[in-house]
């Protein structure tokens, strides 16, 4: 599977993951700016900061969640692409991991458990497909 521009699904959803990540990283700052107060976010940071209100602390937990996934997509998405077995499997993984990090965000924010959890195994079943096609 290739995009328009001819790179490998895996290295178009690499780009947008990117994308996600920035989104992450905003709804977090912006959640923690409404709380602290901007003077705070701006500021040197030296006093620690505890989340008061669920919905920073679930925008920073989040954002914590993707970071422990997001370095095994880089990873697995760079060497499919580099080792030729781009497509196929890894690229049915790759959509996994990503629309299904889409879908995480917006029901942690809203605190919906069970199926948050649910969505969040179908997206690292989505790298292990994208490990095993790396290795068959």
């Amino acid at each position: 599977m290739e995009n328009a521009a001819g790179l490998p699904a895996e290295l178009s959803l690499l780009g947008w993951s990117v994308l996600l990540l920035l989104v992450h990283i905003t709804v977090q700052a912006v959640a923690v700016t409404r709380e602290t107060g901007r003077d705070y976010n701006v500021g040197p940071r030296d006093e620690p900061h505890a989340a008061q209100k669920p919905l920073t602390g679930r925008s920073e937990r989040a954002l914590r969640n993707f970071l422990e996934t997001y370095p095994a997509f880089v990873g697995l998405a760079l060497a499919l692409a580099v080792s030729g077995e781009a497509g196929g499997a890894g690229a049915v993984g790759a959509h996994v991991w990503f629309w299904s990090r889409i879908v995480y965000l917006p029901l942690y924010l809203a605190g919906i458990p069970y199926f948050r959890s649910f969505v969040w195994t179908v997206s690292v079943a989505g790298l292990l497909v994208m490990l095993f096609a790396l290795f068959t």
